[in-house]
């Protein structure tokens, strides 16, 4: 049997559970999972590598009209993995979505490759819009094939991959199988860190934030770490800091035991708060985040 190597882009609204279904796939935590919408801001690329295959997963930013530039950033993602995708995942929220919302935005994607529809949060559906869907769906020709999962419990979830080898073209692997993703340490440390941001903060805070690892050493007994959090207003910075820094303090324990866990090592994280109005739509500082 011939080698199969390509590229799977996971599209969908903010919040359809895009991040959950990669974790679930690759079998680690990768990409960060909050109840809140636009929780993903970049494209992340993540492996599953076996002897007979490598399948190279992008988790995109949730499809949104932007309205600034970091949107138009995480737009820029979107467009990139549809133009080198081998097959599409389109991904629905069968709880929360409207069929001719989902519709509209996958039919815009104009895809030129196929696509597997997969319906989410099966566990959690109202039965008749779950047949509703499978039945609209199924008769779209931008449609190849229709799974019904939820990926949050894994259920069908394992019979995602052998539909994807349906499509998935021969080839020698793009990345190194010892692999799991092309994105450095130090951008998974910081999205660990504003995982628990969104988990902590109410209402629009999170969305204002950013967070930069300045330093990364790895020392003998233990990795440490500095990383900056970024806000617009001084009263952002006062409310990520907390009464007496009492909430920077259990942020900054609780993404430390997240990250010890994820790089399977002590760390020592140091957290600073700082203030950049309006960098959402500043070019300069959204390409010195990495945006």
């Amino acid at each position: 049997m011939a080698y199969q190597s390509g590229f799977v882009s996971i599209f969908g609204k903010p919040n359809a559970g895009k991040s959950t279904l990669l974790n679930k796939l690759v079998g680690e935590k990768l990409a960060i999972v909050s109840h809140k919408v636009q929780t993903t801001r970049h494209r992340i690329k993540a492996f599953v590598n076996t002897d007979d295959y490598q399948i190279i997963f992008s988790d995109t930013p949730g499809i949104i009209n932007p309205e600034y530039k970091l949107h138009e950033k995480m737009m820029k993602h979107v467009k990139s993995a549809l133009e080198d995708a081998d097959l599409a995942l389109l991904l629905f929220d069968v709880k929360d979505q409207q069929i001719s919302e989902a519709h509209e935005i996958f039919a815009a994607l104009k895809l030129k490759v196929p696509s597997i529809l997969v319906i989410n949060k099966t566990d959690v559906a109202n039965p008749d819009k779950l047949k509703a869907a499978i039945e609209f769906f199924s008769a779209q020709k931008y449609v190849k094939e229709l799974l019904a999962v939820s990926a949050k419990h894994e259920e069908n979830t394992d019979q995602l991959i052998p539909l994807i080898l349906k499509y998935l073209p021969q080839g020698d692997p793009f990345y190194s199988q010892e692999d799991l993703s092309d994105l450095p340490t130090k951008f998974f440390v910081s999205e660990l860190i504003r995982e628990k941001i969104f988990e902590l903060y109410h209402e629009e805070l999170p969305y204002h934030t950013a967070v930069i690892v300045q330093e990364f050493k790895e020392k003998s007994t233990l990795i440490k770490i500095r990383a900056e959090i970024i806000v617009h207003r001084e009263t952002q910075k006062s409310i990520i800091i907390g009464q007496q820094g009492s909430m920077i303090k259990k942020l900054g324990t609780e993404a430390r035991e997240n990250i010890e866990k994820f790089l399977e090592s002590k760390v020592f994280l140091e957290l600073f708060v700082k203030v950049k109005p309006k960098w959402r739509n500043d070019e300069l500082k959204l390409r010195e985040y990495g945006y």
